[in-house]
């Protein structure tokens, strides 16, 4: 299986050479490879917040990287040497199951922030850390076998754009593993702190998905258990808080209070055993899975 090239940066006529704890640009090496920056939709200081309040042991975000995994895990399983990879990456959470659970696996970290990713670069030096903005995709066309993006596309304005640059660079049979936050309805102040630009419904994801090229296999929800719960918080909040609101405290209030619930960690759980076999029709976040035909 061909390897990942990485293209030059703007300005630079060397071509980058991954080291394997790296990139080589002529005579010095830099451990993050950096192409294009827009904090429109996200920060370095958000991911810190973020991070601060919910770590990497929230119930939800553990059931999102499990629920990805299962899917890579079903088509990748006898691929040889596939190359996967995660926009999004600041926290590395998902990073590290990818790297466990495909060893062999080329995997590839990409996000729009900076100091997170190099503080990553730290932490996983082994791996490239590319720093782009997704509609301005720096990867050659065909270049992954799949592309994860969890919690993504709402940070971005123009979500189609981005989607057409995941469908440009997948190879042809490859896979692109979407979740977004779910009901248009229910956007209000929190989602405002996480500069999400919209919540999706799942037909208007499959079909933004669909009219960039993919075939789309799978569409279900995360959070369908905890659905009425979470509906009724956030109406409240939309009456609740307007914008004299600190909204960080909200993030951390909402993170910190969830995070450490044991109810929610058991009905996501008993949720992703069921979901094996079913989909589900409403959610807090819509999942789905799209395939570049051959």
């Amino acid at each position: 299986m061909p390897e990942l090239m990485f293209p030059s940066p703007a300005g630079l006529a060397t071509s980058p050479q991954w080291t394997g704890a790296g990139f080589k640009l002529g005579d010095i090496v830099v451990p993050v490879l950096e192409y294009s920056e827009n904090f429109d939709g996200w920060s370095d200081d958000l991911t810190a917040l973020h991070e601060e309040a919910a770590g990497d042991s929230h119930p939800i975000d553990v059931a999102s990287r499990n629920d990805a995994l299962l899917q890579l895990k079903a088509r990748f399983r006898d691929t040889e040497k596939p190359i996967l990879l995660e926009v999004g990456c600041s926290s590395g959470f998902m990073l590290k199951a990818m790297i466990h659970e495909f060893p062999s696996a080329t995997v590839v970290g990409a996000d729009v922030v900076r100091e997170p990713l190099f503080a990553l670069a730290k932490e996983i030096p082994t791996i490239p850390l590319l720093r782009f903005d997704l509609v301005k995709c720096p990867l050659d066309s065909g270049s992954c076998d799949a592309v994860v993006m969890l919690n993504v596309l709402e940070h971005i304005v123009d979500d189609v754009g981005a989607l057409a640059q995941v469908y440009r660079i997948l190879r042809p049979g490859g896979i692109a593993v979407v979740e977004v936050p779910a009901g248009p309805h229910l956007f209000d102040s929190y989602d405002k702190a996480l500069r999400h630009f919209r919540r999706y419904r799942i037909h208007e994801l499959a079909d933004k998905m669909r009219n960039v090229g993919f075939v789309i296999e799978r569409k279900s929800h995360l959070g369908f258990f905890l659905y009425p719960a979470f509906a009724a918080v956030k109406r409240r909040n939309q009456r609740q808080f307007d914008e004299s609101t600190d909204l960080n405290s909200v993030v951390k209030i909402h993170a910190s209070e969830s995070s450490s619930s044991v109810l929610l960690s058991m009905a996501v759980t008993f949720e992703q055993v069921l979901g094996r076999w079913i989909s589900y029709p409403t959610g807090i976040r819509c999942l789905a899975v799209g395939r570049k035909l051959p």
